[in-house]
């Protein structure tokens, strides 16, 4: 009996089955194309036509994950806001932190990946910003636009995406300082550097006072968003 013959799609999703297990295993930096190929029973020549590179496959199953991730399902929900602005950026900030405190954790991982990947050809950095901008950019631009619709924040020069990424640098940044087991630098402990990093970011993405005082506590609380505090209308 001559040998089934995968479709295409068929033959793409068992390359990612076989990556997922070598990436689980070996992590980004020790899998090779090589390694995926010969666990999906296929030569590195025929991988190489459904993804070009390791990274468009690393970066095909981040696809997948962010696709079936529920809390990014719930960001991408929330109805355009002040409040869902600062809970967006609690929720980076929540993220890296909490990263760092966990030396296997794959958040973490995926932070030291971007750091080297700027360092190299910077394919990987590019595939997963692109990634998060799709999947945040627009919620975040929306709720930008609705603060300052309401007269929560001033207009601030830039496009609303610059603004996101001048946010996610800082906070990437901030939490990288804090990986070796003496940190490079001395923010003092974790409550406080929340609240600090999270009004200096507020403040530059151009939000008044008065919207921070009374939306930020509550984000700190880690609270989901229900409905809103109080009417942005008034």
């Amino acid at each position: 009996m001559p040998p089934i013959r995968l479709t295409s799609e068929a033959r793409r999703e068992t390359i990612l089955a076989a990556a997922k297990a070598c990436f689980a295993r070996h992590g980004f930096a020790g899998t090779t194309t090589k390694s995926v190929a010969v666990a999906a029973g296929i030569s590195e020549a025929l991988l190489f036509k459904h993804f070009a590179t390791k990274s468009a496959l690393y970066a095909e199953i981040l696809d997948e994950a962010c696709e079936a991730d529920p809390e990014l399902q719930r960001l991408q929900a929330l109805e355009p806001s002040t409040e869902t602005l600062v809970y967006l950026v609690r929720e980076m900030i929540r993220h890296f932190l909490e990263a760092v405190d966990r030396p296997e954790d794959e958040d973490l991982q995926r932070m030291k990946l971007l750091i080297s990947s700027h360092l190299e050809d910077g394919e990987f950095a590019r595939l997963l910003y692109q990634k998060i901008a799709d999947i945040i950019g627009p919620i975040f631009a929306a709720s930008l636009h609705r603060a300052i619709e309401v007269g929560d924040a001033s207009p601030t020069s830039g496009k609303p995406i610059n603004l996101f990424w001048f946010a996610h640098q800082l906070i990437h940044m901030v939490a990288l300082s804090r990986i070796p087991s003496l940190p490079t630098l001395s923010y003092g402990d974790t409550e406080s550097l929340r609240r600090q990093v999270s009004e200096f970011v507020l403040r530059g993405l151009g939000l008044n006072e008065r919207a921070i005082a009374t939306y930020l506590a509550r984000a700190l609380q880690a609270r989901p968003i229900e409905t809103p505090l109080v009417s942005e209308s008034a």
